[in-house]
């Protein structure tokens, strides 16, 4: 399987879900997590892709330049569009492309590293850390009551779910 099939495998798992879910619901503050809504979640992963959207022009990719954009997490339509685009991106980007990944673990924000990377392995992170805040967003659904019907699978690993089925 491409890695870019994986990753628009879980986009649309997301669209799924977003499309379930009333606008309301999308933008509420939830105690469970945090007081985080699932548009803040969907946000954050979402702007995770767009940053690989924007290195692999560049041969740099820099996840904390991320834009924070408040209107993707407020407005599930919005959310909605930029999760199209990404998985048209994903569909037209074949080629492994060598990038630096630009990153800074000093909490100074004065350390920063350049790390060699490439288009499939920042493409398999991103799609750990979807996985990852998929996983809050169904806390945070069955919080909010529950009404959502979830894609199998969803917010799970691959690994999990092999493990889970009974195989390797």
């Amino acid at each position: 399987m491409l890695i870019q099939q994986a990753a628009r495998g879980l986009l649309h798992q997301l669209t799924s879900v977003l499309t379930q879910l009333t606008d309301e619901d999308f933008s509420k503050p939830i105690d469970v997590l945090s007081g985080s809504s699932v548009g803040q979640h969907v946000r954050h992963t979402i702007e995770f892709f767009i940053c690989l959207m924007d290195g692999v022009g560049k041969g740099e990719i820099n996840y904390d330049n991320r834009k924070h954009d408040q209107f993707i997490q407020e407005d599930r339509k919005l959310a909605l569009s930029v999760i199209s685009s990404v998985d048209s991106f994903l569909a037209n980007t074949l080629e492994n492309h060598k990038m630096d990944l630009i990153a800074d673990y000093d909490p100074q924000g004065s350390q920063p590293s350049t790390i060699p990377s490439s288009f499939y392995r920042e493409l398999a992170y991103n799609i750990e850390h979807a996985i990852h805040h998929m996983a809050l967003i169904k806390i945070g659904l069955v919080a909010l009551g529950d009404y959502v019907d979830l894609p199998p699978h969803f917010g799970v690993a691959s690994s999990t779910v092999r493990y889970q089925q009974g195989g390797a």
